[in-house]
């Protein structure tokens, strides 16, 4: 982080280095640094290196410094040699000693005279930088703690101690904006914590320099390319001397040289990037640096198995994977997030480039880069293979949480010009990964990128032509899938292959009902059916259900839609299966929608989302959403047939195409549509459709499954104004005229850490980062109640 300049050591106060300058965002973090140390003696600080671990503890400790009679005081402890051997309890005493101004007279131990010096005393003790001088450290701050009852000690460090009582708190980097959301205002893009420390140290090193609506998208992708790490933003930002905002993003892949403009005044290795990392990397053992070497190989994050299978032998024994994998997180080299059934482990792109660089120098890039292309290239079959079972929602969450290293790996495959074919088949095998995901698009993509390079007509591109044609279909490209399906068909024949000819007939019978040929759709979806029977092909046999059932329904036949139906759900129950069961559901709901059985059609409706929502698939809770906007236009709910229309038009907006794969049902919606206008007004209609469309998805789900109102539509725009207290409203509004804490605490005649404590509580109730979002929040609830 930036120089600090010290203070007088002969003050209480004075242990504390001053900032020179501005300390940005962590309002919560601080807050949560002082909660811990209310509560615990000793409080450990984690974190990679420059991810701002030094300046938090400092700020923290000067917010909380009048509770310590004796002053709160950093010890820097990062130009101490390494620690190799446990034995440099002496060497950090010492440190400790001299920053407390303890006279080193005595003949006693270090220790001992620190702990003489201390016991009595009420402070704060900052050790900052302690991994190098680990055991020392944890020797130093337990025989402190146990002499000096009135002592507490905040450690900066990555890892923890390890002692009795020690609370850690993981530092996360700052908050980063979504590059890819709809623009919020300016003003709030700005006060983003990664946004606004580039913005504040950008106008110091280039006075002219501005976060404006023309460069907020270049900003935004710069902070998130260097992973809100204060550091290396810091030393991005001192680039904006002499580049623009846009050759500084373009050079951001020579990140290592790049940054190397630190302020001369701090440590070396603080002074650049690369110093930084390579202290880290100094830090792990042998096994554990080849480990982060090959780590770096993976995309976005990764698992236990994942490493163990790609990650070991030549150095590292299977076994011992997870033993390491533990020492760089306790280094703060990975992060462990926890997911729903697994954990799993994500480095910073920052850290991922370096050990990139590094294998690459080791002469194992070509090596690894094969491992996790086969690894997962069996991942994906092995998904494929399970998917019609109870291990279905597992698999398909996995997947999701994969894709980063899918899509490595199909780049891979499609590059190399031996593993083509493998990329084709792999892509082929995530069918219900692009299917069930809001990434449909991008698998038509690697699809038709494998069909580019992949000419032979064999069983492979046979499967990919018809896989890629039903993505078409959703897609609303009814021609492209044409043409895929004549050519897959041409395929199968030459091969007599009817694991080919089956979907391809299938998928033959959607796009005649989406071309309004209802009778010849219904005639292939039998066909299709007749294979799937003869093949023993639960998969195609389920899939082919529903859309026989939805072509009877639509053709009038309800007693054939109910029988296909209940046809299908005892396949899917049998084998223990979800998706096709969701599917068949939303199929039968509309049977029942149509034969006025209003109440089961709900019900059925309702269970289809549900599943959809749990899985995260975009397709099946749109068609869902859409038969629920016709159940109630038909129970004459007008109001929320149209915000039903308006969530489901934005899903069709998202995937492309109107009613995706279901086009020949648009008649329903059309009159759902009308009869809903037709109620309610011209006016009327098209306000509840915005309302409807304004929603985020779990908003928008919540609402059609009837959970809850989200406060969005609830009448206006506002969030509602009663979630502050009486007393947090009265402070808002004094914050919004500018007035400081204690300003706040003389007009309301409190404490003025009582009125310090109503502003933090305000700010995390509201979810913001700063008094000037509290002003707004209060102009704006305001002009709501006037309106």
């Amino acid at each position: 982080m930036a120089a600090m300049t010290k203070t007088s050591r002969g003050r209480h106060d004075g242990g504390l280095p001053a900032e020179v300058t501005s300390f940005v965002g962590r309002r919560h973090e601080v807050a949560e640094v002082r909660r811990l140390l209310a509560v615990s003696r000793v409080v450990t600080l984690t974190g990679p290196g420059g991810v701002g671990k030094t300046r938090l503890a400092i700020r923290a400790g000067q917010e909380v410094r009048r509770a310590f009679r004796d002053g709160v005081w950093l010890v820097e402890l990062a130009a101490l040699p390494v620690d190799t051997r446990g034995a440099g309890t002496d060497l950090v005493a010492r440190a400790v000693a001299g920053a407390l101004d303890v006279p080193d007279r005595s003949a006693a131990p270090p220790l001992t005279v620190l702990t003489n010096h201390l016991r009595g005393r009420q402070a704060l003790v900052i050790l900052d930088n302690c991994e190098h001088q680990l055991a020392p450290c944890a020797v130093l701050a337990d025989t402190v703690l146990r002499a000096a009852p009135e002592v507490r000690i905040l450690a900066t460090s990555r890892q923890p101690l390890g002692i009795t009582g020690e609370q850690t708190l993981p530092v996360p980097p700052l908050s980063l904006p979504d590059c890819e959301a709809p623009h919020s205002s300016l003003e709030a893009f700005t006060q983003g914590e990664a946004v606004r420390l580039f913005a504040e140290r950008g106008r110091a090193a280039h006075p002219g320099f501005a976060v404006t609506e023309d460069n907020r998208d270049v900003v935004c992708r710069i902070v998130r390319r260097l992973d809100g790490l204060p550091l290396a933003i810091e030393l991005a930002a001192v680039r904006l001397r002499a580049l623009s905002a846009r050759q500084l993003l373009d050079r951001l892949d020579e990140r290592f040289r790049l940054l190397s403009a630190g302020s001369r005044a701090v440590l070396p290795r603080h002074q650049t990037l690369r110093a930084l990392i390579d202290w880290s990397y100094a830090l792990c053992s042998q096994e554990e640096q080849l480990l982060w070497r090959r780590v770096s190989v993976f995309a976005g994050d990764l698992d236990l198995e994942a490493a163990e299978t790609i990650c070991s032998g030549d150095g590292i024994a299977r076994r011992d994977v997870v033993d390491l994998l533990i020492g760089l997180v306790d280094k703060c080299v990975l992060t462990r997030d926890d997911h729903q059934e697994s954990v799993r482990y994500r480095m910073l792109e920052t850290l991922r480039a370096y050990g990139a660089e590094r294998l690459a120098r080791c002469g194992e890039a070509d090596t690894l880069r094969g491992r996790h292309r086969d690894y997962y290239r069996g991942l994906a079959g092995l998904a494929r293979a399970e998917f019609f079972g109870p291990m279905q929602l597992r698999w398909l969450r996995r997947l999701q949480a994969e894709h980063a290293n899918l899509r490595a790996a199909l780049e891979s495959s499609l590059t190399e010009p031996g593993t083509r074919e493998d990329g084709l088949s792999m892509a082929t095998d995530l069918l219900y990964h692009w299917l069930s995901s809001d990434h449909l698009g991008e698998g038509r993509g690697w699809l038709e990128r494998g069909l580019a390079v992949v000419r032979s007509p064999g069983p492979t591109r046979g499967r990919a032509l018809w896989t890629a044609a039903w993505l078409a279909v959703i897609q609303g490209d009814i021609t492209s899938a044409a043409a895929m399906l004549r050519e897959g068909r041409s395929i199968g024949e030459r091969l007599g292959d009817d694991s080919i000819l089956m979907y391809v007939e299938l998928f033959d019978g959607q796009v005649a009902m989406c071309e309004d040929r209802a009778e010849e759709g219904l005639r292939h979806l039998e066909r299709a059916l007749e294979r799937h029977c003869c093949t023993g092909d639960p998969t195609g046999l389920a899939l082919t259900l529903i859309r026989v059932s939805l072509a009877h329904s639509f053709l009038g036949h309800p007693e054939r839609a109910v029988a296909a139906g209940r046809e299908c759900l005892a396949v899917c129950e049998a084998h223990g299966e979800g998706w096709h069961r969701a599917y068949m559901m939303m199929a039968l709901g509309v049977d029942l929608w149509r034969q006025g059985e209003l109440k089961q059609a709900l019900g059925m409706e309702r269970k289809s989302l549900a599943f959809n929502r749990s899985l995260g698939d975009l397709l099946g809770a749109g068609i869902t959403v859409e038969v629920l906007a016709w159940i109630a236009a038909s129970r004459e709910e007008f109001q929320r047939a149209a915000r039903l229309l308006g969530i489901a038009g934005t899903v069709w907006a998202t995937l492309g195409a109107r009613m995706s794969g279901f086009g020949y049902l648009a008649g329903y919606h059309d009159a759902c549509e009308d009869r809903t206008r037709a109620a309610l007004g011209e006016r009327a209609f098209e306000a509840a459709v915005e309302r409807g469309a304004r929603l985020d998805r779990e908003e928008a789900l919540a609402y059609a499954l009837q959970e809850e109102q989200p406060a969005r539509d609830q009448g206006g725009g506002a969030e509602e104004p009663a979630r502050l207290t009486r007393r947090e409203r009265q402070i808002a509004e004094l914050v919004a005229q500018g007035l400081t804490n204690k300003e706040i605490a003389a007009s309301l005649v409190i404490a003025q850490r009582t009125a310090e404590g109503h502003v933090e509580h305000i700010l995390t109730k509201l979810g913001f980062t700063s008094r000037a979002q509290i002003a707004v929040w209060v102009r704006d609830e305001g002009s709501a109640g006037q309106g």
